[in-house]
């Protein structure tokens, strides 16, 4: 049987560059919106026999409760960087049981149970590493490998690249799984105009589109985020030259 890690940020500094279109208390209820379903996502799949959220955030332990995850706390594991708690996080939890172990990040509000049996399918065997990039093919929204053996995290800018090295460099067999419901994180304001977009497509309870419903959000973004959504292109082609 699977188990799956989630890491979530503080919720208070989470998704700083949405202060455009989003107040503090709205950026903190998408984050917890989108984490809500992941790990409900997550705990729904038959073949997960764990799921963790590894956080420090004061509301993580009743969020994990909530939805039948269980919760580790940043503070039981040794001080650093997310990838070298990732890695003393993942360690931990593969001496309770084999893997694969997934890692996903806590912000895909599309992941659906048909992502997740698509991972297990593609996961090659013992000395496998699948990746799931973000929709921009520079980030990695998922990792997943068999245990004992830890791939080497990093994650951070351009990680897709770099982990794609750095598990070649150790042995790894690297393979890559594209997936909308795996690439697509909402970290920008170009990313919360695509998941307006795609919302309604979502089948079943998601607490990522009932929190735009019911807020109002849905109503009052489209507006601010075409506008600054082209802001944001030109300012990253600009950043390109």
């Amino acid at each position: 049987m699977a188990q799956a890690l989630v890491p979530l940020k503080d919720l208070v500094k989470a998704k700083t560059r949405l202060a455009g279109v989003l107040s503090p208390s709205e950026r903190r209820a998408l984050v917890q919106a989108m984490a809500e379903d992941v790990l409900r996502t997550l705990v729904a799949h038959p073949a997960l026999q764990c799921v963790t959220l590894l956080s420090d955030d004061p509301g993580a332990p009743l969020l994990a409760s909530h939805v039948g995850a269980q919760h580790l706390p940043e503070a039981d594991m040794p001080r650093g960087s997310l990838n070298a708690l990732l890695s003393s996080a993942a360690a931990s939890l593969l001496t309770q049981g084999q893997g694969p172990l997934l890692i996903l990040h806590a912000d895909l509000p599309l992941l659906s149970v048909a992502d997740i049996d698509a991972v297990l399918a593609h996961l090659p065997a013992e000395d496998g590493l699948l990746i799931g990039p973000d929709l921009a093919g520079t980030g990695t929204n998922l990792l997943a490998f068999h245990g004992p053996n830890l791939p080497v995290f990093r994650f951070g800018s351009d990680s897709y690249q770099a982990h794609i090295a750095a598990g070649g460099e150790h042995g790894f067999r690297v393979e890559t799984l594209k997936r909308q419901g795996l690439g697509l994180d909402v970290d920008s304001v170009t990313d919360l105009h695509d998941l307006l977009a795609l919302l309604g497509d979502v089948e079943g309870v998601n607490q990522t589109r009932s929190l735009f419903q019911n807020e109002g959000l849905a109503a009052r973004l489209p507006l601010a985020l075409s506008s600054l959504t082209v802001a944001e292109k030109t300012n990253n082609r600009e950043s390109q030259i």
